[in-house]
């Protein structure tokens, strides 16, 4: 048995000497797609309704509030799962959004909103985390099914016509700005006030 170890060992600190480059680059290839499936795979199942719906921590109150918007049913029967607006779709804005969201498993795991009454007092929170990371990046999940260059300006109000071409066109606003709430309960946001005015006083 001891002889065994020490073959395999010595097979591993010098494959070369035991196979051919030919071997060992198709092995490697081999084992590169076997990684990249189940990698991706993995990537894809942590992104369906039915992994972020899996607690009932989203099921009772996130998914709960989304289920009567619009984003959930319409005219159109065009649905939105949680990771069109919490996912990038593009590859590398992905990935770090995946790493990003891996802390969220501590809440899980030490309880953080296991109630409704923890998920309302830590609401403001989570909201304030969401709307800074989408204000980041200009919204990009929004923008992955809405487009400001494909806009019908005739069939909206005056007033969402004016705020689109007037903020959007200069950049000085994001979707996230003026569509809190579109999809989920807004917290108290007397807090969220304070903070967006203490935010501007420092800037000034």
């Amino acid at each position: 048995m001891l002889d065994l170890v020490k073959r395999y060992w010595r097979t591993i600190n010098r494959p070369s000497a035991y196979f051919s480059l030919g071997f060992l680059t198709l092995g490697g290839f081999v084992a590169g797609v076997v990684f990249w499936g189940a990698f991706n795979t993995a990537l894809e199942f942590t992104s369906t309704e039915a992994f972020c719906t899996g607690c009932h921590e989203m099921r009772d109150n996130t998914f709960a509030e989304l289920k009567t918007t619009i984003h959930y049913t319409n005219r159109s029967g065009v649905r939105a799962k949680c990771s069109d607006c919490h996912v990038p779709h593009n590859w590398t804005d992905k990935i770090a959004r995946k790493m990003q969201a891996s802390k969220e498993v501590w809440a899980k795991v030490f309880g953080t909103v296991d109630t409704r009454e923890k998920f309302l007092d830590k609401r403001l929170e989570l909201a304030e985390h969401e709307w800074t990371r989408m204000k980041a990046n200009d919204s990009l999940e929004c923008r992955n099914c809405h487009s400001f260059e494909s806009m019908d300006f005739t069939r909206q109000s005056v007033r969402a016509q004016n705020a689109h071409q007037t903020y959007l066109v200069t950049g000085e606003k994001t979707c996230i700005d003026c569509h809190k709430g579109i999809a989920h309960h807004l917290p108290d946001m007397t807090q969220a006030m304070r903070d967006e005015q203490a935010r501007q006083a420092k800037g000034n």
